[in-house]
């Protein structure tokens, strides 16, 4: 009798001893799952701030610094026009021609950014321009002006005429359509240059009167 119950003793013990062991191994497979879920959660909540870094943006800072740049040329023109007119009078005609030599620059002001010109879509960074301007409005060089010939008596007021003349024959000259649309091009190009090198990869540059 005695050996009966301790038979069922060892088999009691044995059994709560198997139950037991399942539930370690249940426990452990539970926890091992839970570890893998968090990994795959890290890596991938790793992986999305590794692309968000890919993504520029700049600070307050690094804007100021872009706009302090102010005025920046992206064509310069070089122009040379030889002016004539011509008075009559009672005792016979007066001739002047002058020579004007000018250097015209176009470009952007980058203090007259609109607010907000810088802008991040999706990957891109977009930079938004102030319209390409004559940068200088003093461009003839009066000092290389001279008198290619003269005849006559002149006043300043005549002379002044003529800078007037050449002044808009040269300002017309270079602000042709080809002249604004390689000036443009340039100022895209360089634009993207530089924002590249402050970590942008894609870079999309308009100007504030043709933005969509």
């Amino acid at each position: 009798m005695e050996d009966k119950k301790k038979s069922h003793g060892i088999a009691y013990f044995a059994q709560r001893w198997l139950v037991n062991k399942v539930y370690i191994v249940l426990a452990i497979v539970l926890l091992a799952a839970l570890v893998l879920w968090g990994i795959r959660l890290l890596l991938k909540g790793n992986s999305l701030s590794f692309a968000d870094n890919s993504n520029i943006d700049l600070t307050p800072t690094q804007v100021e610094h872009i706009e302090a740049i102010g005025e920046w040329e992206f064509l310069q023109v070089n122009d040379e026009e030889l002016i004539d007119t011509i008075k009559h009078g009672f005792f016979g005609d007066s001739e002047l021609a002058r020579i004007y030599y000018g250097t015209l620059r176009l470009g952007i002001n980058l203090k007259e950014t609109p607010e907000g010109w810088l802008t991040q879509k999706h990957d891109t960074l977009i930079a938004t321009l102030p319209p390409i301007k004559l940068l200088d409005l003093h461009f003839i060089d009066e000092a290389r002006t001279m008198s290619f010939y003269e005849k006559g008596s002149w006043t300043e007021t005549d002379r002044k005429h003529m800078y007037e003349k050449a002044y808009n024959v040269m300002l017309k000259r270079a602000l042709s359509r080809q002249n604004l649309q390689l000036a443009q091009e340039n100022a895209q190009q360089q634009v993207k240059e530089l924002l590249r090198s402050m970590g942008a990869k894609n870079v999309v540059v308009v100007f504030s009167h043709t933005r969509p």
